[in-house]
């Protein structure tokens, strides 16, 4: 648990779920647990397309928030530590490479090193 499954990486002034398609695609997982960012029509229907039960707490600007598991949203929590572990390694955590190319191919290489400890 709290392991990599899929790595997209997007551009730092874009916002992250226009992205949420492309890393759920062809997975068939029983929840989708994402945070307030990943809080969209177009992405929980994404969600309900490949028959899983989105986990995103509402945004405050709805009047009929939708509901959540606030019980299974701690689980999020993994990701965040996933994060943590990526930044121990100084070429990612410092973005030396300029190329995405270059950037992504480390980044692999972090989350390889991680699934064989």
């Amino acid at each position: 648990m709290g392991l990599p499954v899929r790595i997209v990486l997007s551009p730092g002034h874009r916002g992250d779920v226009i992205y949420g398609e492309t890393l759920i695609d062809g997975l068939r997982p029983a929840h989708v647990i994402a945070d307030k960012a990943y809080d969209a029509g177009h992405f929980r229907n994404a969600i309900s397309n490949i028959g899983a039960a989105a986990v995103i707490p509402p945004r405050d600007h709805y009047r009929k928030p939708v509901p959540c598991d606030y019980e299974l949203y701690k689980e999020r929590n993994l990701v965040e530590r996933f994060f943590g572990k990526l930044k121990q390694f100084r070429r990612v955590a410092t973005r030396y490479d300029k190329l995405i190319p270059t950037f992504y191919g480390f980044v692999l290489i972090a989350a390889i090193v991680m699934w064989l400890k």
